[in-house]
């Protein structure tokens, strides 16, 4: 039996037809590409924590005017990336050596029943998208891309999250790596390179496909902790 699809391709039942479809994509809107363009700023180090977001330039950068900036600055406010001060306006978000380990720690607790939940579903699929992650922070820390760093580490991280299912414990660790972001883009700035980037990854994952849930936990757990470490001293240096 076949189906007859509103195109005139012919599937099997239950097979989706093999030709393909135009997908409408409606054009970016200002506030849109503002929204993305100033997150990219911020999370990249390129406007680095403390500094001040100067609305008129913005608009400039980005070709709009200030109403789409002052929208998308909200919005940013609301995920913790920048901050409203009075008579001021808005600054990227500046942490305390002691909102950073407050914030790591709260990783620690929630990663931590992610990964347990996590590594005992973990498979083929999974591995390439680590493995695939790995390679592109590499060729990304070669040519110094550390947009491109960011976002690949986050990505290989969160494979060890996503299994679990936990969607609401998955919001927040999300809401705690971005507000960290910034840091981790000015830490990749000055000491990231092709040879060290996975250095600890690489552990990770032999752990994790392993299904050995202790170790990876501790492996975790260790790597996180260096990454405070180097996070105080660089906010010590910023001081």
């Amino acid at each position: 039996m076949v189906n007859r699809s509103t195109d005139g391709s012919v599937d099997a039942v239950g097979e989706p037809s093999r030709r393909k479809r135009n997908v409408y994509s409606p054009p970016a809107t200002a506030h849109q590409v503002v929204l993305d363009g100033l997150r990219g700023l911020v999370v990249t180090g390129e406007l680095p924590p403390g500094s001040a977001i100067r609305q008129d330039e913005i608009a400039e950068r980005f070709g709009v005017s200030r109403v789409p900036v002052r929208e998308a600055l909200k919005i940013l406010e609301g995920e913790g990336h920048v901050t409203y001060v009075a008579h001021h306006g808005f600054r990227v978000t500046r942490l305390s050596i002691a909102e950073l380990i407050e914030i790591y720690d709260m990783r620690e607790w929630i990663e931590t029943g992610l990964v347990r939940a996590s590594v005992p579903r973990l498979g083929r699929a999974h591995l390439e998208v680590v493995e695939d992650a790995m390679k592109l922070m590499e060729r990304a820390a070669d040519a110094g891309d550390l947009a491109t760093v960011n976002r690949e580490n986050r990505r290989f991280h969160f494979q060890f999250f996503e299994p679990s299912g936990l969607r609401r414990a998955m919001r927040m660790v999300s809401q705690l790596w971005d507000a960290t972001d910034p840091y981790r883009a000015l830490y990749f700035d000055r000491h990231i390179s092709a040879g060290s980037v996975n250095s600890d990854h690489q552990k990770i994952v032999d752990a994790a496909f392993a299904h050995d849930v202790e170790r990876t936990v501790r492996l975790l757990n260790l790597h996180r902790s260096d990454s405070v470490a180097r996070l105080r001293a660089l906010l010590k240096d910023e001081d």
